[in-house]
C-alpha cells in the first residue's frame, strides 16, 4: 500500500506533462478529453468599477450565494488571494448551464464583475494507473 501512494505520487507530475503536451503538435488531443463534472467560474470586478459600488451589492450577493450553496448549485467558493475577485466551483455540466446559476447573483445582474468559466474534469491520463479489468468492474 505504502509503495502504491508513493509510485501515484510519483506518476502525477509524469501524468500532468502528459497531459499538458498530448496532442502538441496536431493540436488534436491524444488522450480522452474528461467528462466536465463541474466549472470553475473566476469573477472580478469589471474595469473602472469601485470597490463601493461593489459593497453596496455584497450584503445580497452573499444571501444569494449561500441559498446557491444549499441548493447544491455552488459547490466551493473562495476568495482569489490577490484580492481580486472570487472563484467559485459550480456543480454544472456546461459552461452555459454554469453561466446561467451565475447570472442569478446580484452582482451580476448589476453588471459589475467579468466572469471567465472553464469546465473541469478527472485528470484523465490517471486513468493509465489503473488496469482495463478495474475500470470495468467498478462501473
Amino acid at each position: 500500500m505504502k509503495f502504491t501512494i508513493l509510485f501515484l505520487m510519483a506518476m502525477l507530475p509524469v501524468a500532468l506533462v502528459a497531459q499538458s503536451q498530448s496532442g502538441a503538435a496536431s493540436g488534436v488531443p491524444s488522450v480522452a478529453i474528461p467528462k466536465i463534472t463541474a466549472v470553475l467560474v473566476i469573477q472580478t470586478p469589471k474595469q473602472g468599477v469601485t470597490a463601493a459600488q461593489v459593497m453596496a451589492v455584497i450584503p445580497a450577493e452573499i444571501r444569494a450565494t449561500v441559498k446557491l450553496y444549499l441548493d447544491g448549485k455552488i459547490r466551493q467558493w473562495y476568495s482569489r488571494g490577490d484580492g481580486k475577485g472570487v472563484i467559485f466551483l459550480v456543480d454544472a455540466k456546461t459552461e452555459d448551464e454554469a453561466r446561467a446559476i451565475m447570472e442569478t447573483l446580484p452582482l451580476a445582474k448589476e453588471q459589475l464583475m467579468d466572469h471567465q468559466y472553464i469546465p473541469v474534469g478527472p485528470l484523465m491520463p490517471l486513468r493509465a494507473l489503473i488496469g482495463p479489468g478495474e475500470l470495468l468492474s467498478s462501473r
